[in-house]
Parts: structure tokens; C-alpha cells; sequence
């Protein structure tokens, strides 16, 4: 096992910056994501990391090893940086036996048959494959080949695992399955492991950190639940969580309220005390908030009138467990998260709540969170 450290890596491919400065250590024995949209450069410093690209400058360490400084001269090629990488196509040798494919690495190694018997059938019995060893891949189902590329990269007892989206090719029922089953394997192995997906639900439940990354910076890094409930910016908030966060543009008015054109909301006395000091009164911000943040109003709420908003039930998308529901008041456009046991129907007037203690405030000007 071994932490691995970024310090100041570009990747410029002719014109264009692919990774800007990244600067991200991952911890011995951490699950680390790297989540952003396709393109925003995660596979590209993935293959950096394994050493299947070089970058055009800065720093790799892996552990106290520094493997990568164009700079310095460095550069350790990826057979001496005991690294495994799991692509997102399972790369089996179809004419191999699942026993031979898992074997494969140790083989080239020269390792001796009968530890390689002993380790081919540790993992198959970790991963489940121990009937299977005698199968070729054109004989097994997606998650079973799946597990076999983990078996290959496994047998190895790298310092590090790489995996480049290894679930997407699996379909959704499955992808659930080994979502968990792999994340209790890095448990039980313990292995440093940086995991790409543009997935967010992979990666809330999978790592135990994220890093949010879009056209090559890196945005946000921080736990599941501080990505979710502190984003750093507006792209964080707008890419983490499904639905995607509502945004409006709002004024803060000098009685304390914000004001949406077409209804205003009460701040909370600490919420319009920061907005205050940092000279956001009578000035535009962008307001965040989440669809689960809008409730139904209850009778009671209605006779308070407080932030009551009077809403226009556009459409409801069932889910079963939840209704998805797009709302209208006025001109004002959005989405809130419904229990399934709510009656709402298109076309019905609905009295909402905002919660106004879960919402975000964001500088239109920089797009960073005031809180």
C-alpha cells in the first residue's frame, strides 16, 4: 500500500490544457474518486498516475517514491511502479481460461507454479470464481468477466489500484451489485485505490473521498457528505445530486428577504448578517437548493404564511419510492423532491416550502459558495 501525491501536474496535448495544475494527495489505503463530466481530464491524470502517459509538467509520488518530474528528468516506466489498472473494457485474453487470465501477471513474473496455483485460488475464492476457473471469458456473464479483471489486477498485491470506470459496461441491476462488492474488496485488501467515474452516484457510495474535476481543475475535493452539503462552487452543487440542484437568480433586499421577482423569502438573521458583511445587500447572488429541500406545505405552515409559496404542478414523474415534480410560480421554474405518499397531480395548485436553513448562496461573479 501507498499514498499518492500530485504536485502542480499539467497534461498539454499540442494547444490544449487537459489538466491544469493539479494539486491532490490521496492517503495509504484510501478510496479515492475522481468525478466530472467526460473530457474534464480524470482518465487522463489516471494514466499519468499509472505511467501509460508522461505529464508535460510537475510532480508524481507514489508513496515517497517520486516517479514522474519532466522537469528532473524523471520519468519510472509502469511495470516498475507496481501499480494495477482495471479499464472499463475488461481486456480478458478470450483465448485464455479465466484461471490463465488471472494467473497471467504472475506468470510474465516468473513466479513459481505452485504459488501461482495458491494465488489464482485466494482470489477466485475472494471474488467468487472458483467455479468458473476453467471457463473461457465468451462463457461468462459480464460481472463474472468483470471480476475476473479485478482477479487479474488483485493476484498482483499492487500499492495501488486504477480503475477507469470499470462498471459502466455492466447493466444497471448488476452495476448496483458490485458497486458494494467492490468497495468491501478494498476493504478486505486494503489497497490504495483511485477509482474514475463521471457517475455521481458511484462515487457517493463508493469513496471515501471525491474529487471534483471539470475541464481539467480540480473543483472540490472532500467526503461524500461535504461535496453534497458544502459544495465549493456552483459546478459542484449543479453537478452532485439527482435531481440537480434548482438555481434562481435572486436580489438580498435591505429588510433581510430574498427577493425572486415573482415572491420573496425571509433569511435567517445569521444568513443575512454574512450576506452583510460581505456586501452582498441590494446586490444579484445566484440561490441554490436542492429538490428534497422543497416540501409540500402542511395546513398549519399555510396559516403562518411564512415563506409560503403558491406553485403550479407542471408534471410528476413517479418513481415509486418518490415523486420527481416540476413546479412553476409565476415565471419562476422548479423541482422539488416529493414522499411517494404525496397526492400532488399535473395542473393542481400546491402550496411549497423552501428551506430556507438548506439553501445556497453563490457570487454570480466568481460562481464560489458564501455558504
Amino acid at each position: 500500500m501507498a499514498s499518492v501525491r500530485l504536485e502542480g501536474v499539467w497534461k498539454i496535448f499540442g494547444n490544449f490544457e487537459v489538466v491544469k495544475n493539479l494539486n491532490l494527495k490521496i492517503k495509504d489505503g484510501e478510496f479515492m474518486v475522481l468525478l466530472g463530466p467526460s473530457g474534464c481530464g480524470k482518465t487522463t491524470t489516471l494514466r499519468m498516475i499509472a505511467g501509460l502517459e508522461e505529464p508535460t509538467r510537475g510532480r508524481i509520488y507514489i508513496g515517497d517514491r517520486l516517479v514522474a518530474d519532466p522537469e528532473g528528468g524523471v520519468f519510472v516506466p509502469p511495470k516498475d511502479r507496481d501499480v494495477a489498472m482495471v479499464f472499463q473494457s475488461y481486456a480478458l485474453y478470450p483465448h485464455m481460461s479465466v484461471y490463465d487470465n488471472i494467473a497471467f501477471p504472475l506468470k510474465i513474473r516468473k513466479v513459481p507454479k505452485q504459488e501461482i496455483d495458491q494465488r489464482v485460488r485466494e482470489v477466485a475464492e475472494l471474488l467468487g470464481l472458483t467455479d468458473l476457473l476453467k471457463r473461457k471469458p465468451r462463457e461468462l456473464s459480464g460481472g463474472q468477466r468483470q471480476r475476473v479483471a479485478l482477479g487479474r489486477a488483485i493476484i498482483r498485491r499492487p500499492q495501488v489500484f486504477l480503475m477507469d470506470e470499470p462498471l459502466s459496461n455492466l447493466d444497471a441491476k448488476l452495476r448496483v451489485k458490485m458497486r458494494a462488492e467492490l468497495k468491501k474488496l478494498q476493504r478486505q485488501l486494503g489497497v490504495t485505490t483511485i477509482y474514475v467515474t463521471h457517475d455521481q452516484v458511484e462515487a457517493m457510495t463508493m469513496g471515501d473521498r471525491i474529487a471534483v474535476i471539470n475541464a481539467g481543475v480540480l473543483q472540490q475535493v472532500g467526503s461524500p457528505d461535504e461535496v453534497y452539503n458544502k459544495p465549493a462552487n456552483v459546478f459542484v452543487a449543479g453537478f452532485i445530486g439527482s435531481p440537480p440542484m434548482n438555481f434562481f437568480n435572486v436580489t438580498i433586499t435591505e429588510d433581510g428577504f430574498v427577493d425572486f421577482g415573482e415572491f420573496k423569502l425571509k433569511l435567517l438573521p445569521d444568513q443575512f448578517e454574512l450576506l452583510r458583511d460581505v456586501g452582498l445587500i441590494d446586490k444579484d447572488v445566484l440561490l441554490g437548493i436542492r429538490p428534497e429541500d422543497i416540501y409540500e406545505a402542511t395546513s398549519t405552515q399555510v396559516k403562518t404564511q411564512e415563506n409560503i409559496i403558491h406553485a403550479k404542478v407542471d408534471i410528476v414523474e413517479n418513481l415509486g419510492g418518490e415523486k420527481i415534480v416540476h413546479l412553476r410560480a409565476g415565471g419562476v421554474s422548479f423541482v422539488g423532491k416529493f414522499p411517494a405518499e404525496s397526492f400532488v397531480k399535473e395542473n393542481q395548485e400546491v402550496d411549497v416550502i423552501f428551506d430556507i436553513k438548506k439553501i445556497h448562496i453563490f457570487d454570480k461573479t466568481t460562481q464560489r459558495a458564501i455558504f
